[in-house]
Parts: C-alpha cells; structure tokens; sequence
C-alpha cells in the first residue's frame, strides 16, 4: 500500500515527464504550497536557473494578506510574478502544478498569473 506522500510523488514526476514532452523548450512555471506559505518560480530546464520567483514569505506581503497559506496570498503571488515576469521579458510559459489539484489556492495563483499577463 503506497502512502499519500508517494502517491504524491508519483502524480507529481507523471505531470513534470508530460511537460517536458510538450512544452518544447518554453519556460515552466513551477507552485509549491506548504501549510503555511505558497511559493511560484519560473524556471529555465534548459539552463536550470530560476529566473524569476516569487513567495508569501516576502515581506511585501505582510501588508496585503494576513496569512501566507490562504486563496488571498495566492492572488497576490500570482500577481507578482505575472508583472516580474513580464518586466523580463517573459509571457509564455507552462504551468506546473507540481502534482497538487487545479483547485484552491493553485487555482487562485493560476488564474491570477493569467489575469495580469502570462499566457499558458
């Protein structure tokens, strides 16, 4: 019996083997949510640098949303990477959801990215 933790990983190396079939050397845009924070980066695979990232850690954060792991931090990050990605140069990536539901707070990150700009 497999634990949730491996089941986890697994549907996690499924998604990234799937993006790197398709994405055809675009961009990835990479979420990762703890309990307390969520964290967005976009990432080269090519060169394997981040080039932009962005996480309710940050202290810019503290003003808008009164916690870090709630659908208004979301918002908020997906906002801020959308506008330092497209201060780079950056509008095409692809979305790695990094094996965690379209749902929530993934959602809320997601849509708001596409909202001010990105385009996947």
């Amino acid at each position: 019996m497999n634990t949730s933790s491996e089941l986890h990983l697994r549907r996690k190396q499924r998604q990234r083997h799937k993006i790197k079939l398709t994405s055809s050397g675009r961009l990835r845009l990479c979420v990762f949510r703890s309990n307390k924070h969520i964290y967005a980066q976009i990432i080269d695979d090519v060169k394997s640098m981040t080039l932009v990232c962005a996480s309710s850690v940050e202290v810019a954060l503290k003003d808008k949303a009164s916690k870090g792991s709630n659908k208004d931090a979301a918002t908020y990050i997906g906002q801020i990477i959308a506008e330092r990605a497209v201060k780079s140069g950056i509008k095409e990536v692809v979305f790695d959801r990094s094996g965690y539901l379209y749902h929530g707070r993934v959602k809320s990150l997601a849509d708001s990215a596409r909202a001010n700009g990105l385009s996947f």
